[in-house]
């Protein structure tokens, strides 16, 4: 079953809208803020739809970095454009990882990761083909 509330306090399988989560007691109920879904889209047409508590005008973000293909989206539908602003780079999760770690970095992570894998059963020789 799909709410059409957002996800701010958490929702499992079999939750009705209005309920307390289960690990509080009865007493205890968030309180519901009022939300506002505010439309993004990018010079590509992709539209995003965000939530946000519901905040004045000016402090929900005229612009939002397009999810899918990383360009700005605005929140008038057509007026977003190909370009970036010069001081606006995009940077994906890899590019940030990559700069803080260097290809040596990587390579002593991954040995560390795949050793613990390795040691818990979890990761087997044959798999990786490097045996």
């Amino acid at each position: 079953m799909v709410h059409g509330t957002s996800g701010f306090r958490g929702t499992r399988a079999g939750v009705t809208a209005g309920s307390a989560p289960r690990n509080q007691s009865d007493s205890v109920v968030g309180e519901n803020l009022p939300r506002i879904r505010v439309p993004y889209w990018c010079a590509k047409g992709h539209e995003t739809r965000l939530v946000f508590v519901k905040l004045p005008e000016d402090q929900i973000p005229i612009r939002w970095d397009c999810p899918k293909c990383g360009l700005v989206a605005v929140r008038e539908q057509g007026e977003a454009t190909m370009e970036r602003a010069d001081d606006e780079v995009f940077k994906s999760h890899l590019d940030y990882v990559k700069e803080r770690r260097s290809s040596q970095d990587a390579e002593i992570v991954l040995a560390g990761a795949l050793k613990r894998l390795r040691a818990r059963g979890v990761l087997a020789d044959e798999l990786l083909g490097d045996t």
